[in-house]
């Protein structure tokens, strides 16, 4: 079991915190906002009402010993610079921040930010891929012109397995899993000689031009 500590309690660091915490984590959660730290209270082992930005404060609720901290002040950059140096001097060894703009993901980077995370050009970014492709449901990007994307399976592959299709020769992609929309069964790993039907959806990885290709069948 990890212990995260999350500065910040909207809507970004409360969903963290409670995926953290559903899985087994310990997860201390601050905010100076006590009407979110009640919220939080039923999902993280413990919530503080209190300011993040305060070294002492996050040395006594135990980020000295935390595995990694999660930095989530909306549109307060220097919040996000103070509780971030806070959590480093105390030797968390990663700190992931949400930003707002790329270049508070600099600044961010610059003053020792591990990770930044831009919920809203990822989203952005995802939309887009979905609105071009109808046959794209999810997508994540990997940066460098690379990402892992769910498609729905071709209609020219339905009643032929992967190992038939050999997509890692054949199209330069890899197949992560196969998800059977109907059951919502995610298999992980594929097996090969299953064959693929038209309630299944593909979960990709490669460059982007040949998971584009794909999307176009």
């Amino acid at each position: 079991m990890n212990r995260f500590v999350v500065v910040g309690l909207g809507n970004f660091g409360a969903s963290t915190a409670e995926a953290l915490f559903a899985q087994g984590h310990e997860v201390v959660a601050v905010d100076q906002n006590a009407a979110a730290v009640d919220r939080a209270a039923r999902f993280v082992t413990r919530a503080v009402v209190g300011d993040g930005r305060d070294r002492t404060l996050l040395d006594r609720i135990g980020a000295d010993g935390a595995d990694a901290g999660v930095v989530s002040t909306g549109d307060d950059l220097t919040a996000a610079i103070l509780a971030t140096l806070a959590l480093k001097d105390l030797g968390v060894p990663r700190v992931v921040c949400k930003v707002t703009s790329q270049e508070a993901a600099r600044v961010m980077h610059r003053i020792g930010a591990d990770e930044t995370i831009f919920p809203e050009a990822e989203s952005g970014r995802a939309l887009a891929m979905r609105l071009v492709s109808g046959n794209v449901f999810n997508y994540f990007d990997l940066g460098s012109g690379f990402s892992v994307q769910e498609l729905a399976v071709p209609k020219a592959w339905h009643g032929r397995s992967l190992q038939d299709l050999n997509l890692r020769q054949m199209e330069r992609v890899t197949v992560i899993a196969v998800h059977d929309v109907v059951h919502d069964a995610l298999h992980i790993p594929p097996n090969p000689t299953a064959l693929l039907d038209d309630h299944d959806t593909l979960l990709l990885a490669g460059r982007n031009e040949d998971l584009a290709r794909l999307a176009r069948q």
